[in-house]
């Protein structure tokens, strides 16, 4: 069956609640404040928004249905979308198909995390049922081993060297010395990275996200209503979303993306080559690059090689992660999956103040998550179009 576009629906509003690295404020906290940034840019009141989509790694014991008597909130649609970097994509794919559907008017979704000083182990401890049993008795938890050994087995499968996913965070790192929202203020080089103290072989300093806390928020609406408020907008061309790609794959070198290409751009109505800016998940180097070459952007294997032939800042060809992503701006939970999403929103409509990207119209944004012991499990990707 072939899959309906997503005609009349539209985004508006993107919101970043400036993140910090440590805050004894609560997840419910960052949420709010992501929330009211987005009704105050469409001029709207609570009462206005009859939908709410929540992603957030450390709400609880709260659910989003406690966050709406929080809040003050009476929502008739409420989603909770729990999956790390896929949860921006997939937030909007459910709100936009529900604004179509008229089940709901005006759907506020939003991901905001806390990061205090103990965060990060907690979430750890109680993350996945997978890494209790498959790694927690080996000595090592968290994500850093997991992507050190699908970034040796891609090296060794297609010959990368670290200088290649470094041009990725140092480019990253140009584009964040634009952003005066990003964690990151340091200039970044080459050299600088790989010197950098090691973490897990082959994985250094340069090459991980940095956990702090923060909101992301954007609106799904129906086109005729951002019109009738004079707000701008971006439609939705397309966007696909799967879940455990590959399982036979012993060591992760594709994610999701790779199964479903072909639907995004035909559905799409355009190609890699027509985008003017490109927001991949970057919880480290090595995911950007197999995202380049899973969403067509380059053949499989030739990431290396496509990075060193592309200016990646946003002066560059390709414009790519040009708020700095979460490799210089940081990783505030689960609004890290909206961070790129939220960034191209802003781009297509011409408002991402010093980030710009020069006459951006369309862009593609793709995200990444939920990883268990081995691999990521969840992938997504949308394309944008602004209104012309």
């Amino acid at each position: 069956m072939r899959r309906a576009p997503y005609d009349g629906v539209v985004l508006t509003c993107p919101v970043t609640v400036p993140y910090v690295r440590y805050s004894q404020e609560s997840a419910h906290w960052w949420i709010a404040r992501g929330l009211r940034g987005a009704l105050d840019a469409a001029g709207m009141a609570p009462r206005e928004v009859d939908g709410f989509s929540v992603s957030s790694f450390t709400l609880f014991p709260d659910t989003p249905v406690g966050l709406t008597q929080h809040l003050g909130l009476t929502p008739r649609w409420l989603d909770t979308v729990p999956m790390g970097g896929a949860s921006g994509v997939v937030a909007l794919r459910r709100a936009a198909r529900a604004v179509q559907a008229g089940d709901v008017d005006v759907v506020a979704c939003v991901a905001g995390d806390a990061n205090h000083i103990d965060s990060f182990r907690r979430l750890l401890s109680a993350f996945s049922r997978f890494s209790q049993d498959a790694t927690y008795p080996y000595g090592f938890g968290g994500p850093n081993a997991t992507f050190a050994l699908m970034m040796d087995a891609y090296m060794q499968a297609y010959g990368a060297e670290r200088a290649d996913f470094g041009r990725i965070a140092v480019a990253q790192r140009q584009n964040a010395l634009k952003n005066p929202d990003a964690l990151m203020k340091t200039p970044l080089n080459l050299d600088q990275y790989l010197a950098a103290r090691p973490i897990a072989e082959p994985i250094a300093l340069f090459d991980c996200v940095m956990p702090c806390a923060g909101a992301e928020a954007f609106l799904v609406m129906r086109e005729e209503e951002a019109l009738r408020r004079g707000l701008p907008f971006a439609r939705v061309r397309a966007t696909i979303e799967r879940h455990n790609a590959f399982p036979e794959d012993p060591v992760q070198l594709r994610g999701g993306w790779a199964v479903d290409v072909d639907e995004l751009w035909s559905m799409a109505g355009c190609g890699p080559a027509d985008m003017d800016l490109v927001q991949t998940y970057d919880d480290y180097p090595v995911i950007s690059m197999m995202q380049f070459e899973d969403l067509g952007f380059c053949a499989k294997g030739a990431g290396a090689a496509f990075v060193r032939a592309h200016d990646l800042t946003i002066t560059g060809d390709l414009p790519h992660n040009t708020s700095g992503g979460q490799l210089s701006v940081g990783q505030a939970g689960a609004a890290g999956g909206y961070l790129g999403l939220v960034e191209a929103l802003r781009q297509v409509t011409g408002r991402a103040g010093p980030t710009q990207v020069a006459g951006a119209r369309r862009a593609l944004v793709s995200g990444f998550g939920m990883v268990n012991y081995d691999r990521g499990v969840c992938s997504a990707a949308a394309v944008l179009e602004g209104a012309s």
